[in-house]
């Protein structure tokens, strides 16, 4: 990237580093926000199995699946670029997802919930320096990967110490939601960017789902509970990210 074309467009960065710093900054002047214990009360109780809660743990299964297909594609001959790293890593988090919510699920308290957290943070870090890397530059996604994951990491010990949420609700929805800027004021250089959109949607359904956890399990008269649904969602969030690096190529060659 030129000097030129970094000055003139100097402006996006500028924004991008007050939305990074002031979301975060806005957040910490917040009084602590602590664990809810009510949020282990899930809709879906049922036995099966002899597996408690047994929909909202085996709806886990996705996660692992879409891993494995994420970590197969680096014996193929897609097309990962520079940021090979960070989309590995994605991937492993999925998968680890797959692990950890299922354990939590079995047995729902704060001591387990560390464990379906912890993995999340590395998906949610190492896509935003992903992205990062190809929509801004591949030597600041590479230098930023490992400080974001471990900050991720930081952000659920923070949690299970403290009691305080603020800087895990950062890191859950700070990168998702900078994601749409991020594509509006850059350009990558790949194809199939619009399957980030997608897997965005499916997020949003996730959390929409999760919300209306018990609304859900009634409606359906007992069949299936928001919570399940909010993993089969973000699962299918987390295949549109699969779907897109085994398409896309590179604009121009």
């Amino acid at each position: 990237m030129s000097s030129q074309k970094m000055n003139e467009g100097s402006w996006r960065y500028v924004l991008l580093i007050v939305l990074v710093f002031g979301s975060l900054g806005s957040l910490l002047t917040l009084e602590p926000i602590g664990q809810d214990v009510s949020y282990h009360d899930f809709a879906d109780t049922r036995v099966f199995f002899g597996i408690p809660n047994f929909l909202d743990v085996v709806s886990n299964l996705p996660f692992l699946i879409v891993g494995f297909l994420g970590l197969r594609l680096f014996s193929g001959s897609s097309e990962l670029g520079e940021m090979s790293n960070a989309w590995a890593l994605l991937f492993i988090g999925v998968g680890l997802v797959s692990v950890g919510s299922a354990y939590y699920h079995w047995n729902p308290n704060n001591a387990t919930l560390v464990w379906d957290r912890l993995p999340m943070t590395l998906g949610f870090m190492s896509l935003f320096a992903a992205l990062l890397g190809e929509y801004l530059n591949s030597r600041v996604g590479k230098i930023l990967l490992w400080p974001l994951v471990l900050i991720g990491l930081a952000s659920v010990l923070h949690w299970h110490w403290a009691d305080d949420l603020r800087m895990y609700i950062w890191v859950q929805f700070f990168p998702l939601l900078v994601v749409p800027l991020l594509m509006w004021l850059f350009k990558s250089t790949y194809t199939h960017n619009w399957l980030i959109l997608i897997a965005l949607g499916w997020y949003l359904l996730a959390k929409v789902a999760e919300f209306y956890d018990s609304p859900i399990l009634e409606t359906t008269a007992g069949v299936v509970s928001g919570h399940t649904l909010k993993h089969l969602f973000a699962a299918a969030g987390a295949y549109s990210f699969y779907l897109m690096l085994s398409r896309r190529k590179r604009i121009g060659g």
